[in-house]
């Protein structure tokens, strides 16, 4: 068994419960507590006091904001990533960047062990385990949550024993994932499929029918694939994500729930608000609709359920997904311009579309007098495109 580990904290009950029974049950001599800071909004401070309490001999705060932002949420945007056509990833991305912070820790304090508070129903334990291999074989991965037989009034009373009082609220009895690119919220009342989700369940974004009677317009500037401006105004991307989050989400934008496919095959119901990703996502597939030939989107959007498959299923650090990201990179040479979009009442469309290398022409496809497309032509395309199929109904009657 590992003597020196660290493990992946958050403050919870189950991360907290962690500290303890790697100690006295699994016999780790030396525990480092590392939290990473995604942009959940807390004061991340009590969260690393508290793991000290609960008996780490470390306790580290890694701000990876930008670095999340830049090397994962952007890319995403890039690929038009989604799972099963509804989730933009906004926790699955997060995943793979906690493994590197792990990794990167354990080399830093000689750990021989990775550990982590995932239980063995969920898509994080797979996301995780597969970062760590992926990047370094030789740590251990320990997962007391999926060795202890505990309940959650048990895992409590575990941590109470030893002193340590988790915050749990009962008021708000579902799990919350928080980061700069999205919340998502789980378990509780929500398992039940015939409960509509009350307000009290949402947060970052406001209700629908209580988002303001006149429309928000939001223009978003690409170079190269990659948002760079908003309304005109350059931003650094961690900012264009939070201003998005906030414009979309008074307008009611970005609520998804979805019954969604785990990667151990059971399927849960999932609640999601992501503001700022769906406008990115739906602006950047306008804009390569603009900038892109019809054969390459073909080829894209399909390769996009495989992008965002392999990022939901952990493997951000597999070959698959490192060779469409050099497919998506290059195709993404070519999207710069501007999208506006109109945000009311929950919903997003498209009102305005403009760049420098469109491939939408004025002059081919106008009925005006200054038309260049030439029509006669169109008589011969006709006859060799329909060729095969003649041929086809010829032999076979």
């Amino acid at each position: 068994m590992a003597k020196r580990a660290v493990l992946a904290y958050s403050g919870g009950v189950d991360t907290t419960a962690c500290i303890p029974y790697l100690r006295h049950e699994l016999g780790v001599e030396f525990i480092v507590a590392m939290a990473a800071d995604l942009g959940q909004g807390d004061e991340l401070e009590p969260i690393r006091e508290k793991a000290l309490q609960a008996g780490a001999d470390v306790s580290l705060v890694v701000d990876a904001k930008e670095r999340f932002v830049r090397e994962f949420g952007l890319p995403a945007v890039q690929a038009n990533a989604l799972y099963d056509g509804h989730y933009p990833l906004t926790s699955a991305l997060g995943r793979p960047l906690i493994g590197e912070l792990l990794v990167e820790t354990a080399h830093a304090y000689d750990c021989d062990a990775v550990a982590h508070g995932c239980t063995g129903k969920g898509n994080d334990q797979v996301r995780l385990d597969l970062t760590v291999g992926l990047l370094d074989s030789s740590l251990e991965i320990v997962a007391p949550a999926r060795i202890w037989d505990f309940s959650r009034a048990e895992t409590i009373a575990y941590s109470e024993k030893y002193g340590i009082v988790p915050h749990v609220s009962k008021e708000k009895p579902w799990a919350i994932d928080l980061n700069v690119l999205g919340r998502n919220v789980e378990a509780g009342l929500i398992e039940d499929l015939g409960w509509e989700p009350t307000e009290e369940v949402w947060d970052l974004t406001t209700a629908p029918q209580d988002a303001p009677e006149s429309p928000a317009y939001v223009t978003i500037g690409f170079e190269r694939g990659l948002p760079a401006t908003l309304d005109g105004k350059p931003l650094a991307p961690l900012d264009l994500l939070r201003q998005l989050n906030a414009r979309g989400g008074q307008h009611g934008v970005g609520r998804i729930d979805m019954l969604e496919n785990r990667v151990v095959g059971v399927k849960s119901r999932e609640l999601y608000e992501a503001p700022a990703m769906t406008l990115l996502i739906r602006a950047h597939q306008e804009l390569e609709n603009l900038t892109l030939p019809a054969d390459v989107l073909n080829q894209k959007r399909p390769l996009e359920a495989v992008y965002g498959k392999a990022v939901y299923d952990g493997l951000w650090h597999g070959l698959l997904r490192k060779a469409l990201e050099a497919f998506v990179h290059e195709t993404q040479r070519y999207v710069t311009g501007e999208i506006t979009l109109k945000l009311y009442k929950g919903g997003v469309s498209v009102v305005a579309r403009s760049a420098e290398r469109s491939l939408y022409r004025h002059e081919l496809v106008t009925y005006g007098n200054d038309c260049t497309f030439d029509q006669s032509s169109a008589e011969g395309f006709i006859d060799i495109f329909g060729l095969p199929s003649r041929v086809w109904n010829t032999v076979n009657g």
